[in-house]
């Protein structure tokens, strides 16, 4: 976890994001929980990565996989209880590693207690302040209080049944109408999220993630979205205001706590504006993310990115894939390498030796970037999307609202063995896993990887050890070197340097010490194409203009953003 001058550890850290129902199986019921988190501790210490960050593993009816909370201060009986959470985090910090709890502050279940007193009291129940509750359209109120279309494809207002029976009040819900939208002007609101972050901090957390968090704050005149007016319910000011009372709160405990927003925004300068001093600490880079495999455009996002974030003094993150994107193994083997939500498609052709090629490749270009990293479950085995999964398996709310779905890289991890379950759930299980593993895993399964020197698993043991190692990587500055086109080559610290070849021809290696690390063989002193290389440099080439200098531009939308 390298950092500049001794900085805090979220600057440079490498964070691990476990999506808890699918890391391992400690029970056997074919979903994973705390006690098959606890049971796999050493493969992430053995990875070298220095946080874990974990979806929410709260009460839930599960409509949402658990981004519908009933209680954010306990943990569902699916995954565990309490006190399994707080070994947990125990037995991480024992190893050196960080831990980072999601926050969904956007909504609630509709199961939560206060929704269900909303819903019991009728009409003039105190616990409908505390949401969206509004009289619909039209004769006799049949007709929704707005046009607005929900995250997830759709109606965003649900109507109510008034307890006699009579049709009732609609309720405003941006994603699933399982999660209503809870009401931030309301001081009991703000009080309660306060008391939430007070209770995971109590317990040694060091990071909040925060689902949905330019989502927070409405206009409560409720005006429609037109093109030629802001959003009603998207990075409203007053959202801010918010961001600063948890910040104060993160200020006072000890050990550098860390608030990192889940922020989908196309305009670079409203972004920055979440990691002001007094504010969140870092933001997921989603323009990173859905960024094609192209030298000139990569080089854009990473510039844009720099320089969005260097006023603010804020560390940029680098993310490749999440619990609701497609993987990227898949999306580098197609003809189009980018990713939106607004063109998420499956049953697209790809080529997944070549998509492995190209992961390789960007895993060693995101580890060697300036700030912090995120490595999403199963990227460092090299998994792809599974785009089979059989409609009636599915449970992911989109799929059936839009007609795309995130399931497929939420299928369980392999961890061994040569046909499924793979180890995710103990010898003897009662239940397969809980979504269909492919018999083609049985070569990505970790022991299948583990000293395969030619592995993606030993790939990214190999460079994580390098980026704690190497005092130029992790937090700081880089500088672009000259590359011939189709290459990137950037240095880091005094005598790192770094190039990916994304070009379609071999290209000569720069004088250079030693060679570290390359994600594939290399042609004598030729990188070829889609590939990378980290090299010790003694006399590092002209630079020139350090990419923080760059000017930000305005990124196009990335569509519309999940509820997680």
């Amino acid at each position: 976890m390298p950092t500049a001058d001794n900085s805090p550890w979220w600057r440079g850290a490498v964070i691990y994001q476990v999506y808890p129902r699918s890391f391992a199986d400690g029970n056997g019921d074919g979903i994973g929980d705390i006690a098959g988190i606890r049971s796999r501790l050493d493969h992430l210490s053995a990875l070298g990565i220095d946080a874990i960050w974990f979806s929410p593993w709260y009460p839930s009816p599960m409509a949402d996989a658990g981004y519908d909370v009933t209680d954010h201060r306990d943990i569902d009986p699916m995954f565990g209880s309490l006190a399994e959470a707080e070994a947990l985090i125990d037995e991480a910090h024992e190893r050196g590693i960080r831990i980072i709890v999601d926050v969904v502050p956007n909504h609630c279940s509709d199961a939560h207690p206060w929704f269900q007193a909303a819903l019991a009291g009728g009409p003039d129940a105190p616990e409908r302040e505390l949401f969206w509750f509004r009289p619909g359209r039209g004769p006799g109120g049949d007709q929704r209080p707005t046009d607005w279309v929900s995250q997830f494809g759709g109606d965003c207002w649900t109507r109510t049944t008034n307890p006699d029976g009579t049709p009732g009040d609609w309720y405003l819900h941006l994603f699933a109408p399982e999660q209503p939208d809870l009401n931030w002007d309301h001081p009991r609101v703000r009080a309660e999220f306060e008391d939430i972050l007070r209770f995971w901090f109590d317990r040694g957390v060091d990071g909040i993630r925060i689902d949905s968090a330019a989502l927070l704050v409405k206009d409560p005149a409720l005006p429609e979205v037109t093109d030629d007016a802001p959003s009603p319910f998207v990075d409203l000011d007053a959202v801010h205001d918010i961001y600063r009372s948890w910040r104060r709160i993160a200020d006072g405990y000890p050990g550098d706590r860390a608030l990192i927003g889940e922020v989908w925004l196309p305009d670079r300068e409203r972004f920055a504006n979440y990691l002001r001093p007094d504010e969140l600490h870092s933001a997921f880079n989603f323009d990173f993310l859905g960024c094609a495999w192209d030298a000139a455009a990569l080089r854009r996002c990473v510039d844009d990115t720099i320089a969005a974030h260097a006023p603010v003094g804020a560390p940029a993150t680098w993310v490749l894939s999440n619990h609701d994107v497609t993987r990227h193994v898949t999306r580098y083997g197609r003809a189009d390498t980018t990713f939106s939500f607004a063109s998420k498609r499956e049953g697209v052709p790809t080529d997944l030796e070549l998509g492995t090629v190209r992961a390789r490749a960007a895993a060693l270009l995101t580890l060697a970037l300036p700030g912090a990293a995120y490595v999403y479950q199963g990227e460092e085995l090299g998994l792809w999307e599974v785009e089979d999964v059989p409609p009636e398996l599915r449970q992911d709310p989109m799929w059936a609202r839009s007609g795309h779905g995130r399931d497929g890289c939420r299928v369980p991890l392999p961890w061994a063995g040569d046909a499924p379950p793979f180890a995710f759930s103990p010898d003897g299980a009662a239940r397969v896993p809980w979504l269909p593993q492919p018999a083609e895993w049985k070569d990505r399964t970790v022991r299948a990887q583990t000293d395969d020197p030619h592995s993606m698993l030993e790939l990214y043991r190999a460079a994580l050890g390098l980026r704690r190692a190497e005092p130029g990587l992790g937090d700081g500055e880089m500088r672009w070197l000259a590359a011939p086109d189709g290459v990137l080559a950037f240095a880091r610290g005094p005598a790192f340097t770094c190039l990916v070849n994304l070009g379609a021809a071999p290209v000569p290696l720069p004088p250079h010490e030693a060679r570290l690390l390359a994600s594939r063989p290399l042609e004598g002193d030729l990188l070829p194409p889609d590939t990378a290389v980290w090299l010790r440099t003694a006399d590092m080439p002209p630079a020139e203009v350090p990419a923080e200098r760059a000017r930000p531009a305005e990124a196009p939308p990335a569509g519309p953003a999940p509820a997680a």
